[in-house]
């Protein structure tokens, strides 16, 4: 199946894209809510950088693509986050 990449153009944005695809293949691959919620913290790092970006320009359609698709994977990783805590 054929999976079309992001389009963003943008620096930090193509910095940071394959650091957090790495940090999600982990969660993925994690076992147990403990694994995956360690890297879904070191997600929610990754993610900060791209939603408190100084180059945020609120006009530019791939500055609100950029935080959408940041915002969904903070999302993430805070439900991951928050399963741990209920696992305890």
């Amino acid at each position: 199946m054929y999976k079309e990449e992001a389009k963003i153009n943008c620096q930090i944005f193509q910095k940071q894209e394959p650091v957090i695809k790495d940090v999600t293949d982990k969660i993925n691959k994690a076992k147990g809510v403990q694994g995956k919620a360690r890297f879904a913290e070191k997600l929610q790092e990754e993610v900060d950088v791209l939603l408190s970006c100084t180059d945020y320009k609120s006009e530019s359609l791939d500055c609100k693509n950029c935080h959408f698709i940041s915002e969904m994977r903070e999302k993430t990783a805070n439900l991951i986050i928050k399963a741990k805590k209920l696992e305890k």
